[in-house]
């Protein structure tokens, strides 16, 4: 495996050998791969699915970063999802209510609703599979939003935290 000068791994075919041979139920859809034509022929036969065939873009790694971060990859049920009405029906009173709305606007000022979104879904997701993550660190426990969806335990109202040290 090789890293390419966007971040991204890149496998050789071995590579996706030793990855059917480990686990061959493994989905590796997303995976990127240098691969033959020989590789293709070889897949077929066997029937196996076929991979992403890494191509080096043309974008500079600043052009290629922006691009990505207008595409979360998450079902279609949490790009789609209402974020903002969701996180509304979580608060209980008024005060909840009015510190949500303010920081709803802020994220949505800021084009942020998709990595609301995604948010949701990586915590849904890590509490399905009983995955442990921490209670709350840096300026991130200044949101109330980050706080009904899970991210962190720190109650920003309780503590009257100012979303301004998060949204900088």
């Amino acid at each position: 495996m090789k890293t390419d000068i966007y971040g991204q791994q890149v496998y050789s075919e071995a590579d996706l050998c030793d990855f059917f041979l480990q686990d061959p139920s493994r989905n590796l859809n997303q995976v990127l791969v240098e691969k033959s034509i020989q590789f293709d022929e070889i897949l077929s036969v066997v029937n196996i699915p076929n991979f992403k065939a890494y191509t080096q873009s043309r974008l500079t790694p600043a052009q290629f970063d922006e691009e990505k971060q207008s595409h979360w990859y998450m079902p279609d049920e949490y790009a789609q999802f209402d974020i903002a009405k969701w996180v509304l029906d979580q608060c209980n009173d008024e005060a909840e209510l009015q510190r949500a709305g303010d920081e709803l606007l802020k994220f949505h000022d800021r084009d942020m609703f998709s990595l609301l979104q995604y948010l949701k879904y990586l915590v849904d997701t890590m509490r399905q599979y009983n995955i442990v993550w921490g209670v709350g660190r840096g300026s991130s426990v200044a949101s109330f939003v980050l706080f009904l969806i899970g991210i962190h335990k720190i109650n920003s109202l309780y503590y009257d935290l100012s979303i301004d040290e998060f949204l900088k």
